[in-house]
């Protein structure tokens, strides 16, 4: 027969924290009983919250059960959890953007899952870091790109990327393409790309931007190889080198390198699909000197099954230190791979923890 489950002080305490703190990161990990109502709830349960003499922690619902507790009817604790639930719509809502040629309004997704608009608004930015409109407008920005690449004309890619009209496409894209669509069609011709290389304590640093904001981060070794980078990304566009009115950006980022734990205000120009943004947009949201695992990110964005997604997300960011992909670790607690080193990524981690000493 099990009991209830023996805890340390110091679990104890981390567990009521959760509790008081409704931390749904929780869920899943243990669940609390209160003794005065008979019930178990889970750690982010929306009730008012019981007062700690009155509760004992178990590791699992079947504990409770066991135990003789019932399932708080609030927050379901045998069932999905409403954020579970809450991905889910999301998730729908999102297959139903992607699978539509036109946009959709609020109204319309806010009714497919059974919302109210207000309602159904805050949720999806909560779980994706994005407003509806702002996903379809990624959602379409990636649907460009492809079509730019593929169609044989620039008219072809905008009615095939479901433009309504060609000032409607022009006005969109110029934002979402951080470039003229014929530009990003011949591979950034026409565009102009400033760029500095400077060395830090992280080696040598290739920062590059538009008038937007950084496209592209770049941290190693051979600075032959970072340029070699930069023009297969960019192979038509005009590479500048050393502009003085480029200088501050730089020098902000190099500020960010030594200090970053520091909030950041550089902009960023950051090209990406939908999905991409998403992840993006979480990793922003990690504090500084903590890590979340490539599961949590996934749960973050409302999407828990997409870890490879995420984990290739994380790969392709363009702009690291500015989206800081090295502050999500493996499940295990592993620092796994990082696109310019594991000891990097440590050392960057133990930087934003003891940025005195280290």
């Amino acid at each position: 027969m099990l009991t209830r489950t023996p805890s340390t002080t110091t679990l104890d305490e981390e567990r009521w924290r959760a509790v008081v703190n409704r931390d749904r990161a929780y869920e899943g990990k243990f669940v609390l009983a209160v003794h005065t109502t008979g019930i178990f709830c889970r750690p982010g349960c929306p009730a008012r919250t019981p007062k700690r003499e009155n509760i004992s922690f178990f590791d699992t619902t079947a504990d409770a059960l066991r135990a003789g507790f019932r399932p708080c009817k609030r927050c379901r604790p045998l069932g999905t959890s409403i954020s579970e639930d809450h991905a889910r719509m999301v998730e729908s809502a999102i297959r139903a953007m992607e699978q539509s040629e036109s946009r959709l309004t609020l109204e319309a997704l806010a009714a497919h899952v059974g919302m109210s608009p207000w309602h159904f608004q805050r949720i999806f930015r909560q779980q994706t870091g994005l407003t509806p409109a702002q996903y379809q407008r990624s959602l379409r920005s990636s649907r460009i790109r492809d079509e730019l690449q593929a169609a044989p004309t620039v008219t072809e890619a905008m009615n095939n990327a479901g433009y309504g009209s060609s000032s409607q496409f022009y006005a969109a894209t110029e934002g979402e393409l951080g470039m003229r669509p014929s530009s990003y069609r011949a591979g950034g011709k026409g565009e102009r790309i400033r760029y500095g290389i400077v060395q830090t304590w992280l080696g040598s640093l290739l920062v590059a931007g538009t008038d937007r904001g950084v496209c592209s981060l770049q941290m190693g070794d051979s600075e032959e190889e970072m340029l070699e980078r930069l023009h297969e990304t960019f192979p038509n566009a005009e590479l500048i080198a050393d502009d003085p009115d480029f200088a501050r950006i730089v020098a902000d980022v190099v500020s960010l390198a030594e200090q970053p734990s520091t909030p950041s205000s550089i902009p960023v120009d950051a090209k990406g699909t939908a999905f991409q943004h998403r992840v993006w947009n979480a990793l922003r949201r990690i504090p500084a000197g903590t890590t979340w695992t490539y599961s949590e990110l996934a749960e973050q964005i409302g999407s828990p099954r997409s870890v490879r997604a995420v984990a290739k997300a994380c790969a392709d960011n363009p702009v690291p230190l500015l989206v800081p992909c090295h502050r999500v670790i493996g499940k295990n607690g592993s620092l796994t791979g990082y696109r310019y080193g594991v000891e990097r990524k440590r050392d960057l981690l133990d930087r934003e923890r003891d940025p005195v000493t280290t």
